[in-house]
């Protein structure tokens, strides 16, 4: 049963589309996805509507983890990303959609998350704090400007 929602808001000081690169760059998706302690391996990713996307989640300090994977829906280059994602693991079933809204602002670009239909067996707070994490990471990459 999918029954959970999160909904997140950042502002970042980056335009929208080094925001938008950092969602579909398979380097830049493994340093700043995965929330602390864990590591990531992206397999495959495809970015384009129809296109899919592989990776695995590892806990540093255990060992133990999980892969997902899913389609890309929607790409409106720099405003708007939609697509979805699976567990590979069968006590986490259901389908989840996650939309990202990317829109220009004064000082770099907003930045609205909502990822539906989280198992019932992962708690939306958990979820929650992961993405929290994940996106202090996020801000760390893009908001650096290199000389150059």
């Amino acid at each position: 049963m999918t029954t959970g929602t999160v909904n997140l808001h950042r502002v970042l000081r980056a335009t929208p589309e080094r925001v938008y690169r950092a969602f579909l760059e398979p380097d830049a998706v493994a340093r700043w996805l995965p929330p602390y302690g864990i590591i990531c391996q992206v397999h495959h990713l495809d970015a384009r509507v129809g296109g899919t996307h592989k990776m695995s989640f590892r806990y540093f300090s255990n060992g133990n983890g999980h892969s997902f994977g899913g389609e890309y829906l929607e790409l409106v280059p720099f405003e708007k990303i939609r697509y979805t994602d699976r567990f590979d693991d069968p006590n986490l079933p259901g389908e989840m959609q996650v939309t990202v809204t990317l829109r220009q602002v004064s000082c770099g670009t907003e930045l609205t998350i909502v990822q539906e239909g989280v198992p019932e067996a992962i708690p939306v707070e958990m979820c929650y704090l992961g993405w929290q994490e994940s996106l202090t990471q996020l801000a760390r990459l893009v908001e650096l400007d290199m000389p150059g």
